[in-house]
């Protein structure tokens, strides 16, 4: 059987007392209440041909990895000594996250604006839109403010700099990793903030089209959302190859500054927990759980 080859890219997500990493399969590693690192394979659906269709692509990636995150959170919920996670309280948690960006993300913003009675419908989209990032932004700070979610935004920061260990070519070790900064242009932070932009430019477009009562507007901005997401999906793919540039480190600002809420500079022991997800990410043969002893 012939070897996978060693992929380019990496990423992951921070979950609870853990991180889950996606390389070469998807793996989720939690430090238990002993002391000790547990890991697991996770296994993966696809959307097949839907995932390769540009514009298109985006939103069903973005669904893919909520399923699998929600799964990973689960796993760790468990692991580390917290709450039982059942598969109903997944689902619900799903259904709740849609909810809120389609209230929170899309309707609301709009109906926000709405008040301002704006009748220059570029005008409109551009207030929805900060009106939008003030919404995305608030609601990270609150959540930041409380001390478990401060501590999955240090294994936030252990994610990147291990990420950015391995795309630097050097060896996986914590002394390596730490010298790396918490900000990465492909995090899902960055991500967020580019949906605020890209639902500008969809939503001035849907305007000047003639969708111009509350309720056209109301429907353009549920049933859009997939679009909106799949432009900023291929915005931010644009954004992570140029980073080395001027233009690109410009155009990744808002998402980098986004990150300083989000990331935290994490211990050596959160450290070595990424470090040990990504290690079994990139094993092929690993298809199974495991305990660790670092």
């Amino acid at each position: 059987m012939e070897k996978k080859k060693m992929p380019k890219y990496v990423g992951g997500q921070a979950v609870i007392e853990g991180v889950m990493m996606k390389g070469i399969n998807t793996v989720v590693a939690v430090r238990r209440t002993d002391g000790k690192i547990q890991v697991k394979r996770l296994k993966e659906n696809s959307f097949g041909w839907l995932e390769k269709i540009p514009f298109i692509r985006g939103f069903f990636v973005l669904l893919k990895a909520m399923i699998i995150g929600m799964e990973a959170l689960s796993y760790s919920a468990n692991v580390s000594g917290e709450e039982e996670i059942t598969k109903k309280d997944m689902i619900i948690s799903i259904l709740l996250a849609f909810l809120f960006a389609i209230g929170g993300f899309g309707v609301g913003p709009m109906l926000v604006t709405k008040l301002f009675n704006i009748q220059n419908e570029f005008w409109f989209s551009l207030i929805e839109g900060i009106v939008r990032a003030f919404f995305v932004i608030l609601y990270i700070w609150v959540i930041s403010l409380f001390k478990d979610i401060k501590r999955v935004f240090e294994y936030h920061g252990a994610e990147h700099k291990t990420v950015y260990n391995y795309e630097d070519g050097k060896e996986l070790n914590v002394q390596n990793a730490k010298q790396y900064t918490t900000l990465h242009p492909r995090c899902g932070t960055s991500f967020l903030i580019i949906t605020v932009f890209a639902s500008i430019v969809v939503f001035s477009i849907t305007g000047a089209l003639g969708f111009t009562t509350i309720w056209e507007k109301v429907l353009t901005r549920i049933i859009l959302l997939p679009v909106v997401a799949g432009f900023a999906y291929e915005f931010q793919r644009f954004t992570a190859k140029i980073i080395h540039t001027r233009f690109g480190r410009i155009l990744a600002w808002p998402g980098l500054a986004l990150q300083n809420i989000t990331t935290s500079e994490p211990d050596e022991k959160q450290l070595e927990v990424a470090i040990v997800s990504l290690k079994y990410a990139l094993k092929e043969e690993f298809d199974g759980e495991e305990i660790v002893e670092v």
